[in-house]
């Protein structure tokens, strides 16, 4: 019994010590440390759901759209990041269009006010005995005329500018002789030329440039920058120049004079509503303040830019293009 009991035992430890053994050992401790991952794994992603489904139905339906029941801890995160970005962004532009607002609605009562203040002042000067002198009458019946017309101006100019942001203005479009309408533009702005001491010329290649566009709305934009190269000269020899040329399928027409020029901060305001680059001056002249607004959106409309250059004190370039017509 001894014996067997010896036999045994040294049975057991040859049998320890055999590399099967080893083996064996090894094998299963890699299937238990399998098993715990899994058991662990589906814990967490059980509980990891239940606490996400928790959280969806806190939280707005487009961070977690349809999807919550396949959704994770971590795309949930960067759905929240995204969405807390866009809200971030959202807000900053409400505040930008907020000040805009403000800004927008003390332009258009200080625009309206100044010519609404100066008629009620001619009224009450004529009510009060100035009707019976006939040369104070006619001084201030042409005056409350020249206010009126301006009160008609800008509610034209607002009116138009409105219509245009809105999509609501169809473009007339046809084929016409682009240095001819400059031409015609020079010889309606003469009268107002002579009286600034400006001179208007017309710089082309060639005598005829067809373009495709509407006629009547172009016209605008012409007037609108003749006529403010017009108003802000500030030279003895001051001097408009139209530039126009070809560009493959393009047309390319530049608005060039010598006055004042504008100011490196101003120029990317030039083309709001109401923005003056010269406000006292500027007013004086009686424009809207919209005429470059105005000029920015009919090009938009034919789907085209306006670029501007200018060197304060020394000139001042407009640059936009025109569809080619053969």
């Amino acid at each position: 019994m001894f014996l067997l009991v010896i036999t045994f035992d040294s049975l057991k430890d040859l049998y320890y010590n055999t590399p099967f053994f080893k083996a064996g050992l090894f094998v299963c401790l890699i299937f238990i440390f399998i098993i715990n991952y899994m058991v662990l794994e589906l814990l967490f992603n059980y509980y990891g759901k239940k606490q996400v489904r928790g959280l969806s139905q806190l939280l707005p339906q487009e961070i977690v759209h349809n999807d919550n029941e396949n959704i994770t801890i971590k795309e949930l995160g960067e759905r929240f990041s995204d969405l807390n970005q866009q809200k971030v962004t959202e807000l900053d532009m409400m505040k930008e269009m907020e000040s805009y607002r403000k800004e927008y609605i003390g332009n258009v009562s200080h625009e309206l006010k100044t010519p609404l203040f100066s008629i009620q002042g001619y009224v009450e000067t004529l009510r009060d005995g100035g009707v019976d002198n006939l040369t104070i009458r006619d001084k201030y019946l042409e005056r409350i005329d020249k206010s009126v017309e301006r009160l008609i101006a800008i509610v034209t100019d607002l009116d138009m500018i409105n219509r245009l942001e809105a999509g609501e203005i169809n473009l007339n479009l046809s084929r016409f002789d682009v240095n001819l309408l400059i031409k015609e533009i020079f010889d309606l702005l003469d009268l107002e030329a002579e009286k600034h001491n400006a001179t208007m010329q017309i710089q082309t290649l060639q005598p005829q440039i067809f373009v495709e566009a509407d006629k009547q709305k172009i016209s605008q934009v012409f007037i609108n920058l003749i006529s403010n190269a017009i108003h802000y000269a500030n030279r003895q020899e001051a001097r408009v120049v139209v530039k126009t040329s070809v560009l493959k399928n393009k047309v390319l027409i530049e608005v060039i004079d010598n006055g004042m020029g504008i100011k490196s901060e101003s120029l990317p305001r030039i083309f709001e509503r109401f923005y003056r680059v010269e406000t006292s001056r500027s007013r004086r002249e009686g424009g809207s303040g919209l005429g470059l607004a105005i000029v920015k959106h009919i090009l938009e409309a034919h789907n085209e830019n306006i670029t501007v250059e200018s060197v304060y004190l020394e000139g001042t370039k407009f640059s936009f293009m025109l569809e080619k017509n053969k």
